[in-house]
């Protein structure tokens, strides 16, 4: 997506423009939703336009705080006080009526609840809280069933049972009954897609319905969208910061940007020649999926997205774009611009130039925008990559194969949870959450853990930091001068100074600090804790760490709710090394974060690699990521390794059909790519580990099972063949496909 800003006439697309033949089914114009708050008010949308036309897809892309979500709420006129919506007008033209003016119902009037779930439905973000624990799936669904159509319960019953049917949920009849605690996550949102699809509405939005879903279970509900969307000719919003999602769902693309469109085109158009320096900020920031190759450095989008109260003069962007022009972007608004068939584009760059869709020449000879100069960098708070000698600690192996062997080998790890049981019961089964795991991790590298949730990649990790006690098994440390010491078998006192040697990086940013502490207790409360510093050391040491990840020194009195979700990640990073640890755990350190942060923490975490000589195990269901930081692979099914491998020889040529679905599930940021839907499990249910198979783990989601030996026979990884092993009977004889894409 490295591109140069360049003259629209060098850069003409075959492709044609949006679809304009029809009108549209929503046409958005002018709409501006605020808040009026005791510190101002609040410009969420600010002006926008779009449209969405019919049997099409239209999404809407961009950072958290740039008004996607509540442009799509303002459709359905869901703002909660003190919002409301201002101005603007949003022509709804469902088939066969007259068109009718959203913005001008009253939001709580008939006329509006009719059009809501009746005629435009809505999949919301988190499938777990937006379905009532109280009242079961049949519940769910029959009342939205009801609301909008007159038909007795047992009807409604029976249309409720064909969309469970319809979306694939296995034992409808079963599942009719239970509540949606009672299911996982993907199950959950396969039950919203059924309630929002339950009148069969014209047009769907869909706000981030896969976000917090595995990349197996977010590309089933991908490929059901897609499914229902072509049995009904229905349209689709479609709002993500995902552009790997974008370029498998979308027809149509609107990026914003601090409650303003900034760039519309097709997604062909967007993703082969994006116009915006934001847009293709977005799309250079992508950890890409290589087959083999350089690990090239990530582009950042340098800052963050201002907050709606404190906007820049001029051009909302220009305080983060590398192209901006004193004297025009911090004083004028930029127009919206046509730059190709049906591309707009708001930026100086092309409203100001010489001729229609020409650029300064000036700015001509600008960086592209994957050519980060040192000084982009540096204002980002990243420090650029530069290769250097990692130094090993006496008695250390940085990934050379020497005889003092890994820092960390686990042998037989398990941890087991007991079910039921009390104080006066037994126990009446276990949970084999880790179930005889071994992993090596060599000084200086990377080893990436990856899997589904439910798979045991956070327990395993928790046991290593010893946050969990291991069932059985071993972790053996190797300590400074060469020998080891089995962590599992030490309690107390003894494990205290492993606990500054072994430390986690937690999924959250926001949950993982506590609010009542300031910047410097929270980062500073390590050293405190174990007696490695106090009083103006400590305070110098916390300062010196928080430059280390790009956090002011200056900012130790604030605290957490002051900072950005990136912010946070980094004063958990600043913590989670305060103690110059020699072991760091990630459990899925950028999973919560958008894809411009996301960028920045992940160079952050390499260069600190480098700098400190630190050892990583990185927990991630995110593969693209993975296969961005680690040096190897291990991934994990039902608490046990099905396979490892050095990084790119896994990538690119897998050898167990999970390691293969996992890697075609992975949304491509590419339109122009087809995933291969056979090449990846028959189903995305994860069976529940008290439940496992008897042989394989994976026989019953498998393309390639067999009767015998997959149904009786558990495989084993065996001995490495050239560095790798699999869990698999048919390892060396199924031809199983990475990303390659040719």
């Amino acid at each position: 997506m490295s591109q140069t800003i360049a003259p629209a006439d060098q850069r003409d697309l075959e492709e044609e423009g949006p679809h304009h033949g029809d009108l549209p089914l929503l046409e958005i114009s002018g709409l501006r939703t605020q808040f009026e708050t005791p510190d101002g008010t609040v410009k969420a949308v600010d002006g926008v336009d779009l449209e969405v036309h019919p049997g099409r897809t239209l999404c809407v892309v961009g950072e958290s705080g740039c008004g996607k979500s509540m442009t799509a709420r303002s459709v359905m006129q869901l703002i909660d006080p003190p919002g409301r919506i201002v101005e603007g007008e949003m022509h709804w033209r469902p088939q066969g009526a007259e068109a009718v003016d959203l913005a001008a119902l009253d939001p709580d009037g008939e006329p509006i609840r009719q059009v809501r779930g009746g005629q435009i439905g809505m999949i919301f973000q988190e499938p777990m809280s937006s379905l009532s624990p109280m009242y079961t799936v049949g519940a769910h669904l029959i009342e939205a069933i009801r609301l909008h159509r007159e038909v007795p319960k047992d009807e409604a019953r029976k249309m409720a049972l064909e969309l469970l049917r319809r979306v694939g949920i296995p034992q409808p009849e079963q599942r009719m009954d239970v509540y949606p605690f009672q299911l996982s996550g993907g199950m959950c949102q396969r039950v919203m897609v059924a309630i929002a699809l339950s009148c069969d509405p014209a047009l769907l939005i869909a706000d981030e319905p896969t976000t917090a879903l595995d990349v197996t279970t977010q590309a089933r509900i991908l490929d059901l969208l897609k499914d229902v969307q072509a049995e009904n000719q229905m349209a689709m919003m479609f709002i993500t910061h995902d552009l790997g999602v974008v370029a498998e769902m979308a027809d149509d693309v609107v990026v914003m940007y601090l409650g303003q469109v900034v760039e519309r085109g097709t997604v062909e158009q967007i993703f082969s020649a994006p116009r915006h320096p934001y847009t293709r900020a977005l799309l250079d920031s992508i950890p890409k999926l290589r087959d083999g190759g350089e690990r090239p450095r990530l582009r950042t989008v340098r800052g963050m997205v201002p907050h709606p109260q404190n906007m820049p003069s001029g051009c909302r962007f220009r305080t983060r774009c590398d192209f901006a022009m004193p004297g025009v972007c911090d004083v004028d608004m930029p127009d919206s611009s046509v730059v190709g068939e049906g591309q707009e584009v708001r930026c100086h760059l092309y409203s100001h130039a010489d001729g229609p869709g020409g650029i300064p020449d000036a700015v001509e000879e600008a960086p592209s925008a994957a050519d980060v100069s040192a000084d982009a960098v540096a204002r980002s708070g990243v420090r650029t990559r530069v290769p250097v000698e990692i130094q090993s600690r006496p008695g250390e192996d940085v990934g050379t194969g020497a005889a003092t062997g890994p820092l960390l080998q686990v042998r037989g790890l398990t941890k087991h949870f007991p079910i039921g049981g009390g104080m006066f019961r037994r126990a009446t089964g276990e949970v084999r959450a880790v179930d005889g795991v071994d992993l090596d991790i060599p000084a200086g590298q990377t080893l990436g853990l990856v899997g589904e949730s439910g798979c045991g990649k956070t327990t395993l990790g928790r046991c290593i930091a010893r946050l969990a006690d291991p069932t059985d098994g071993q972790i053996l440390f190797r300590e400074v001068d060469g020998s080891q010491t089995d962590l599992a078998q030490i309690t107390g006192k003894r494990l205290r100074k492993y606990r500054t040697q072994i430390r986690t990086i937690f999924q959250d940013p926001f949950s993982s600090l506590n609010p009542r502490m300031t910047v410097k207790q929270i980062v500073g409360e390590p050293l405190l804790v174990n007696g490695l510093a106090s009083g103006s050391t400590l305070e110098d040491r916390v300062a010196e760490m928080l430059k280390k990840v790009g956090i002011r020194p200056e900012y130790m009195p604030r605290y957490p709710h002051a900072f950005s979700g990136g912010q946070r990640q980094r004063l958990n990073i600043a913590r989670a090394l305060i103690t110059d640890p020699r072991l760091v755990i990630a459990d899925e350190p950028v999973s919560a974060l958008d894809v411009s942060v996301r960028a920045q923490i992940l160079n952050l975490l390499v260069d600190l690699q480098e700098e400190l000589g630190l050892t990583y195990l990185f927990v991630s269901h995110d593969l693209s990521v993975v296969e961005h930081v680690a040096d190897q692979v291990n991934v994990m099914y039902l608490g046990r390794i099905a396979e490892e491998a050095e990084t790119a020889e896994l990538y690119r040529e897998p050898k167990h059909p999970y390691t293969q679905t996992l890697l075609h599930s992975v949304p491509v940021p590419d339109p122009t790519f087809v995933r291969r839907t056979t090449e990846r499990a028959t189903s995305d249910e994860v069976p529940y580990p008290k439940d496992a198979p008897d042989g394989c783990l994976f026989v019953t989601r498998c393309p390639h099972a067999q009767a015998e030996p997959c149904t009786s026979q558990r495989p084993e990884l065996g001995e490495p063949d050239g560095g790798r092993r699999a869990a698999c009977h048919f390892s060396e004889s199924l031809d199983l496909t990475g990303i390659a894409r040719d």
